[in-house]
């Protein structure tokens, strides 16, 4: 439920904050005071497309808070990262300049995201919103929303997804055959060339590594050398394998003495140990050194080798990874005539699947016609419309399409003796909003939105038709909350809240400014513009008395029906 409604800058209104009821809330005023307003704001936090124009003159930015009470949307605030509260608070905001951004419980969201939102908690309902009926590419959807076979359609989606999916391969395959043969030639050339190499991942790092060392083998040859000398000695000189020999027979003979001399003893001859221990590893090195000129011949042109391939394919990685690829590509060209043929095969059994799923949906649809019909003409009957006769069309498509094997579409008489006709031939204005109203009712049984907005849903209307829309959206009101604009005293009498928009200006000559303001009305406030809407400025005792006598119809009509 939308429990409060906060304006900033938004066009003529500077500040306004509504707090909405449950049920049905009416909205009236004179013609330009700006009703619609509000309707443009709950769209506005609803994700609709923003506009820089509904900034109020001289303002930098215009704001719209909107906090909702029993917000079923656990599911879209877990998937968005949305921290719950006590209440769901939307705030929008549009500067100047254009520049549009929205939070939802403090959270910065995208307008894709506010817009999903938006959808689970507001349906809006414009002005021309009844014209909607004469789009019959919508009238499907609308007989698939009431009819409650979702599982049936879901089964059929898959299904003709599938046969979707056979027929892209198929396609694909079946391209041009000269395109399929020069691809096949280069594959095959790309794939040899990455095999005659093969490649290792890691492969040019080592040889760089051994790149530099065969480069340097006249500089590590001395140092082995070096060092072999300098642990083992020479023919001049003692190396320290020798020494710690020495050291370590000198110790010996003191050893038998004291424990700490042994210590030193076992110590001399670890080190003893380490010494000639390094030395086996540096002769073993040493002569397992290959540092050969030819070695070096070999390194250089391996590491040219996978530099081509690395300019070509990349490194090592992602050319062992486009030889995978290229191999799979190069297989389904080769055994593209099986393929084709396993394809043809699998398209006739998805076909047959398709075609049985899209059997159901039909059936269901046609069931659904049947019910939606009688539940439109006990809808309209319900609103001055005795003789009007409802009817879906089902038109077969040629093929299978994604929305099944047939399209719909409305159509209606509304006089005796007439067949039933397309409803954009046969509706007058007042007609397409009683039944755009009756449509709205009757699916409001499988709607999970919380609230339903009009704007001016009574156009056209009037009289005892006006009466009845009132009374239906009343009961709609049972199930939703409802936020209505009217010009209508029948449809604002019922309400269970009634805000009254009004426009003022204030100022000097020179800066005159224009101010809509939004209050709820009381009993007496509501009987006064219930008067105005009868009489315009004409209000006498008799529209005042009138507009008593309405006000007491109404709460007699909702203790009979709507509270009960």
């Amino acid at each position: 439920m939308l429990e409060t409604l906060t304006i900033t800058n938004l066009a003529l209104i500077e500040r306004a904050e509504i707090t909405f009821a449950s049920g049905l809330n009416v909205l009236t005023g004179e013609t330009g005071a700006g009703k619609s307003i509000v309707v443009d704001a709950i769209s506005c936090v609803a994700g609709a497309r923003s506009d820089r124009d509904l900034v109020r003159t001289g303002a930098e930015a215009m704001t719209v808070t909107a906090e909702f009470s029993d917000a079923d949307v656990a599911e879209w605030l877990a998937e968005n990262d949305v921290e719950p509260d006590d209440s769901l608070i939307i705030t929008r905001r549009v500067t100047r300049d254009g520049k549009s951004s929205a939070r939802v419980n403090g959270f910065a969201v995208t307008t894709a995201q506010l817009r999903e939102l938006g959808s689970r908690l507001i349906d809006v309902h414009g002005q021309n919103d009844g014209r909607r009926l004469l789009d019959e590419s919508a009238h499907l959807g609308s007989l698939d929303a009431f009819g409650g076979y979702a599982d049936a359609l879901r089964t059929y989606a898959a299904a003709y997804a599938a046969v979707r999916e056979n027929a892209r391969a198929l396609a694909k395959i079946v391209s041009d055959e000269s395109e399929r043969a020069r691809r096949t030639d280069t594959l095959r050339a790309q794939i040899d060339e990455i095999e005659s190499v093969n490649p290792r991942v890691g492969e040019t790092a080592e040889l760089e590594q051994r790149r530099a060392i065969l480069q340097n083998a006249e500089k590590l040859s001395a140092a082995f050398d070096g060092a072999y000398r300098a642990l083992y000695g020479g023919s001049d000189s003692d190396g320290a394998a020798a020494l710690l020999r020495d050291a370590e027979s000198h110790l010996a003979s003191a050893a038998d003495y004291s424990d700490d001399y042994a210590k030193l003893l076992e110590r001399a001859r670890g080190l003893r140990y380490e010494a000639d221990d390094l030395a086996e590893s540096v002769r073993d090195v040493r002569r397992s050194a290959d540092f050969s000129p030819t070695a070096l011949d070999a390194v250089l042109e391996r590491l040219a080798a996978l530099s081509r391939l690395s300019r070509k394919f990349g490194d090592e990685s992602q050319c062992l990874t486009y030889l995978d690829t290229a191999k799979s590509e190069l297989d389904t060209l080769e055994f593209s005539d099986e393929r084709r043929r396993q394809l043809e095969k699998e398209r006739d059994t998805l076909l047959a699947a398709a075609i049985d799923a899209a059997s159901a949906v039909t059936q269901h649809r046609r069931d659904a016609a049947e019910r939606l019909r009688a539940r439109i003409e006990d809808e309209l009957r319900g609103l001055a419309m005795p003789n009007v006769r409802f009817a879906v069309e089902f038109v077969p498509e040629p093929e299978l399409t994604a929305h099944g094997a047939e399209n719909a579409r409305f159509l209606m008489s509304a006089n005796a003796g007439e067949e039933p006709g397309k409803v954009a031939k046969i509706a007058s204005g007042g007609e397409l909003s009683r039944i755009m109203l009756a449509l709205k009712n009757v699916l409001s049984e499988t709607d999970p939105t919380d609230v339903t907005v009009f704007d001016e849903i009574d156009a056209g209307v009037s009289g005892i038709a006006a009466q009845r829309v009132g009374e239906k959206l009343a009961t709609l009101a049972r199930a939703h909350q409802v936020l209505c604009v009217t010009h209508l005293p029948q449809i604002a009498a019922i309400a269970d809240a009634h805000y009254e928009i009004s426009k003022a200006s204030s100022g000097d000559d020179g800066d005159v400014r224009t101010f809509t303001s939004v209050r709820r009305l009381d009993r007496a406030g509501r009987r006064l513009e219930l008067a105005r809407l009868t009489g315009g400025d004409n209000v006498t005792q008799t529209t005042l008395d009138a507009a008593e006598e309405a006000l007491v119809a109404a709460e007699k009509y909702r203790q009979l029906t709507v509270d009960c």
